[in-house]
């Protein structure tokens, strides 16, 4: 069988955002860390792990590793080894991707020099040879206002569609007085979906959702201008597609304030 590279995850912290790989993985629960993907072998998962258990405490890892045939960089797992540091506390809503010699953060943190010197910190613990992409985001006070209105519930539409449902209208009603205290803040929209059916059809079933928002937003005297809207399609979910209240999770809307 032909080796690959296959990305390990790190969900870390609160209301982890997860990507492609932890599609078919159960989402950490607050205060839990998952940790997810394909090693090479017994002890580079042994060693993962130890280290996560040591910042974050045994109770806190959730293991969700497999042990396979994969292809690493050379000194993988030493690289790995300085990349898991007590700073991925500072990280909420976050994710560790290490995709071979690419490596990935998102998540929020408290302030800018704080981004900065975590993004910096890891680029100085890597060889030339590995790129850093930094996805951090800094916590405001209008993205708590943002959370707590839509308060975890999904933006519903008709099955397979982007036409809003009374449900829908109704939460992106109360969404809209919320987005009127923020005054100019731009407001990324942003539509996700299931694992279910062909990748291409749900990118574009989640462009058409984000775009349906937009569209109900602006008519509604939110200005346009300030409003983006894109679709990740099934590519970031927030629980496992295995099962139908799952699923119903990842098929959402989510409203973030531009950076």
């Amino acid at each position: 069988m032909m080796s690959r590279l296959i990305p390990l995850f790190l969900a870390c912290a609160l209301g982890a955002a997860f990507g492609p790989a932890l599609a078919q993985t159960a989402a950490p629960q607050p205060g839990q860390v998952a940790v997810a993907g394909t090693v090479p072998d017994e002890a580079t998962k042994a060693a993962v792990l130890a280290r996560l258990r040591e910042i974050y405490g045994a109770d806190r890892v959730v293991d969700q590793i497999d042990i396979g045939q994969v292809a690493t960089p050379a000194n993988w797992n030493g690289y790995v080894q300085k990349l898991l540091t007590p700073d991925l506390k500072q990280i909420s809503r976050g994710q560790l991707k290490i995709d071979g010699t690419t490596v990935s953060l998102r998540g929020e943190v408290a302030n800018e020099a704080q981004r900065q010197k975590i993004a910096s910190d890891v680029a100085t613990s890597l060889n030339p040879t590995y790129t850093v992409n930094n996805g951090l985001r800094v916590f405001s006070a209008d993205q708590g206002i943002l959370d707590s209105t839509l308060a975890n519930r999904t933006v519903e539409f008709e099955s397979g569609k982007a036409t809003l449902t009374p449900a829908g209208r109704a939460i992106l009603d109360e969404m809209l007085a919320a987005m009127k205290k923020l005054k100019e803040r731009k407001i990324e929209i942003i539509g996700h979906t299931d694992n279910q059916g062909l990748r291409t059809t749900n990118q574009g079933l989640s462009q058409a959702r984000a775009e349906a928002v937009k569209a109900y937003l602006s008519a509604n005297g939110i200005n346009g201008e300030l409003l983006t809207a894109s679709g990740q399609g099934a590519d970031r979910p927030i629980a496992s597609n295995d099962t139908a209240e799952g699923r119903a999770r990842n098929r959402r809307i989510e409203f973030r304030i531009a950076q």
